[in-house]
């Protein structure tokens, strides 16, 4: 029940807004009709830029990792500056619109994951990336800490061409740094469909006054 309350108030919050902006037209009864996740997608879609404090329109780009539990790496990039928002979720597998418990059990093909909105002119990829690889154990297979699974497993899940090539090239040259005896097994494939967990999940750990995790 507490589930189902969050994801209609999450809706509830979803709908107020896209009708308020303007952003969708055909009115509250028919984004009634769709999904928590097609509403997120839709706001996703729609929401590129954003206005900060009247000094004009600020581009907004979006990356997605999956570094172990997603409630330390939510945190983590919550304290980043240039960051705008995170949102915990599920990405990398099958399964549409999967719960929590659909994750848990290993057979959906989704990573927990953390998709970061971010300003690229306070934060670049680059240093995204490298607080990355700097935060969590990439040469651990499916297994960050005593959390375990493929749902746990290291990857960049990148949005472009040039997300591609910049996860790539920071994997090669750790690879080549010599900092770790094995191999780094980060999984670097393109974003498919992001499922937002439900809010329970949502900034976990800043909602119990915690500020970080161990996530490796």
């Amino acid at each position: 029940m507490h589930t189902l309350m969050d994801n209609e108030a999450r809706k509830q919050q979803l709908i107020k807004t896209l009708l308020s902006q303007g952003i969708y037209k055909k009115g509250e009864k028919q984004l009634y009709m769709l999904s928590l996740n097609e509403l997120e997608n839709i706001y996703a879609r729609s929401n590129k830029t954003i206005q900060r404090k009247g000094n004009g329109v600020v581009t907004v780009e979006q990356a997605t990792f999956a570094a172990g539990c997603f409630w330390g790496v939510e945190a983590l990039f919550q304290q980043l500056n240039g960051v705008i928002s995170t949102s915990a979720g599920f990405t990398g597998g099958e399964t549409i619109n999967p719960t929590y418990e659909d994750v848990y059990s290993e057979l959906t093909g989704h990573a927990e994951s953390v998709q970061v909105e971010y300003d690229p002119s306070l934060i670049s990829y680059e240093e995204l990336v490298e607080v990355f690889f700097e935060n969590h154990n990439p040469t651990s297979l499916n297994k960050q800490g005593e959390d375990v699974g493929t749902r746990y497993r290291s990857a960049i899940f990148y949005h472009s061409n040039e997300q591609a090539e910049i996860a790539l090239i920071a994997k090669e040259k750790l690879e080549r740094s010599g900092r770790f005896k094995k191999p780094v097994v980060t999984q670097i494939v393109p974003i498919t469909s992001f499922y937002r967990a439900d809010e329970y999940h949502q900034s976990y750990l800043a909602k119990r006054g915690q500020s970080s995790c161990k996530i490796s």
